[in-house]
């Protein structure tokens, strides 16, 4: 289960939560509106069952602070794929 994050809107940094109900294989990754690749929070990690939470400091790839705006995270363990929305505020 994906959560909301938390705040949203944000600046500088927001929390984004999830839970797996068993130990997958996860990725949790951030896109821009056009569906770019903005950047990956969590690749492709083992992680056991139970609660996550995962800090975005608003930062691309790179280490460059991203333009206020829409943004996406996306969460996917296994077949499982969730994506929410969230805005950048500066």
């Amino acid at each position: 289960r994906l959560h909301d994050n938390h705040p949203n809107p944000f600046n500088p940094s927001t929390t984004i939560r999830y839970e797996l109900p068993s130990a997958q294989r996860v990725r949790l990754a951030v896109y821009d509106l056009t569906g770019r690749l903005v950047r990956i929070l969590v690749n492709e990690e083992w992680q056991d069952t139970g609660e996550f939470a995962v800090t975005w400091d608003g930062r691309d790839t790179n280490g460059r602070g991203v333009a206020s705006g829409v943004y996406f995270y996306r969460l996917r363990i296994g077949e499982f794929n969730d994506v929410k929305k969230m805005v950048v505020l500066k």
